[in-house]
């Protein structure tokens, strides 16, 4: 008989861990195998990557994911095989054959074709994906046999680079591929990208593999394994996290008095001579009773100490000379994040 599994004790964690997601996993299951290791309360990902596709995944835990949908709406760089002459049944290689055709493909072929699919491009949304249609993903669908009707989605290809896959040894066998590099906008489908390259190649293409390498200004080097992550400390994971403000760096800084900053934690809209802005990260003293530290310790903000001088409270917009609140901390998060 097998002994009941020890409960995990959870803990306040706030930060952005960048995972290079496994092949095989689900971003859920990744995110949830990251949450059980940091024993964190609260976490969620930044868009789903198909259970075929490897590369970074931004995580983010407890008041990071308050400004995930920064990550979700973020473009994206690719990494993708496409296995020519063999279409399938969900444009990757998890599905049945449905058509082969002979394939005439040389270098000279690929940059037409490229030119053809970079700018402002249509996509219709492939069945096997989670785009949702009356609160069920198209894939349900998709596994029950229906075909559902999808317009069209407008996406940007901002660069793509196309090269024929060759054999390092001239004796070796090689399934005719093209390896593509993608630099696109949020909701681009590489495996719609893959099929529609191999239509217009005349042979017809699947995805035989995809890899994100960068989103949203974080890259594939910036990451770290979900087998080293297992290797690690408990305090070598949590030094793997990056601060909740890093989701935020394009981000315009406005930093207030503790007046002006108490005032604006709650909800309350600040007047000052800023320009209008869409995107602004509003900085300020901790809150009081937020100051965290070692107590009588100088500087470090514990009682007796002085305060933090500078803390993210959250995002805002300005228009016509006013700081409007977007997303708070909490002075529980910023007590939280400061210790």
């Amino acid at each position: 008989m097998n002994a009941p599994r020890a409960r995990v004790a959870r803990r306040p964690v706030h930060g952005v861990l960048l995972l290079d997601k496994p092949l095989g996993w689900s971003s859920n299951d990744a995110l949830q195998k990251v949450k059980w290791l940091l024993r964190a309360e609260k976490a969620g990902h930044t868009g789903t990557l198909d259970p075929l596709a490897t590369g970074v995944l931004p995580l983010c835990f407890g008041a990071a994911t308050k400004f995930s949908q920064l990550q979700l709406d973020a473009d994206k760089t690719y990494e993708a095989i496409a296995r020519l002459g063999i279409k399938t049944s969900t444009a990757d290689a998890e599905g049945e054959v449905i058509e082969e055709r002979a394939v005439q493909v040389t270098d000279r072929d690929l940059p037409e074709v490229a030119a053809r699919y970079t700018g402002l491009i249509r996509q219709i949304p492939p069945m096997h994906s989670a785009l949702k249609k009356d609160g069920k993903a198209l894939y349900e669908y998709a596994r029950a046999g229906i075909e559902i009707e999808r317009e069209a989605r407008e996406v940007t290809i901002y660069a793509l680079e196309m090269t024929l896959v060759k054999a390092q040894d001239p004796q070796e066998l090689v399934p005719p591929a093209i390896k593509m590099v993608v630099q696109c906008s949020k909701g681009t489908y590489i495996r719609t990208l893959g099929e529609d390259v191999g239509e217009a190649l005349g042979c017809g293409a699947h995805l035989s593999a995809l890899r994100r390498v960068g989103t949203g200004g974080f890259e594939v080097t910036q990451c770290v394994t979900l087998e080293a992550l297992e290797a690690m400390t408990e305090e070598q994971r949590m030094a793997c996290l990056m601060p909740v403000d890093s989701l935020l760096v394009k981000h315009t800084v406005v930093t207030l008095d503790a007046e002006n900053a108490g005032r604006f934690l709650s909800g309350v809209r600040r007047r000052g001579d800023w320009a209008d802005n869409e995107q602004v990260a509003v900085y300020g003293p901790a809150p009081v009773g937020a100051t965290g530290g070692t107590p009588g310790t100088p500087g470090t903000g514990g009682t007796g100490a002085v305060a933090v001088a500078k803390v993210l409270l959250g995002t805002a917009h300005v228009k016509a000379g006013e700081l409007i609140p977007g997303r708070l901390l909490s002075p529980l998060e910023i007590e939280q994040m400061i210790r």
